[in-house]
């Protein structure tokens, strides 16, 4: 059974920067793909990033790309996502997944393992 526990959410204002950090634990990090998920209050959850097991690729949200970029550290057992341009739009709950395909996958179907998530707050 995989752990996964995200860090380094908080309040920003509009146009800055925040990096987020997921920390695996209980299962082999480097075979997992990774993926980085949000939830804004009253909408469906939405794929930001994910990432394959050797970092050979990675794909993004078309709400994000060009100002997200997901990365993973296997030595740390950790996968990150820094965001840059906020906007007061990529507020939400982000979560880190866990997933044992072998490509960067978009659905959340496609992950077995989540974190509980933690808040982004981007103010106007």
């Amino acid at each position: 059974q995989v752990q996964l526990g995200e860090s380094g959410g908080g309040l920003v204002q509009a146009g800055g920067s925040l990096r987020l950090s997921c920390a695996a634990s209980g299962g082999m990090f480097s075979t997992l793909a990774m993926g980085w998920f949000r939830q804004a209050p009253g909408k469906e959850r939405e794929f930001v990033g994910g990432i394959t097991r050797g970092s050979i690729n990675t794909r993004y949200g078309d709400s994000v790309k060009g100002r997200f970029t997901i990365a993973r550290d296997n030595a740390r057992n950790t996968v990150y996502l820094q965001m840059n341009s906020l906007k007061p739009e990529d507020t939400a709950v982000y979560y880190c997944a866990a997933g044992t395909l072998p490509y960067a996958a978009t659905q959340e179907r496609d992950y077995d393992f989540w974190g509980q998530g933690t808040q982004v707050t981007v103010s106007s």
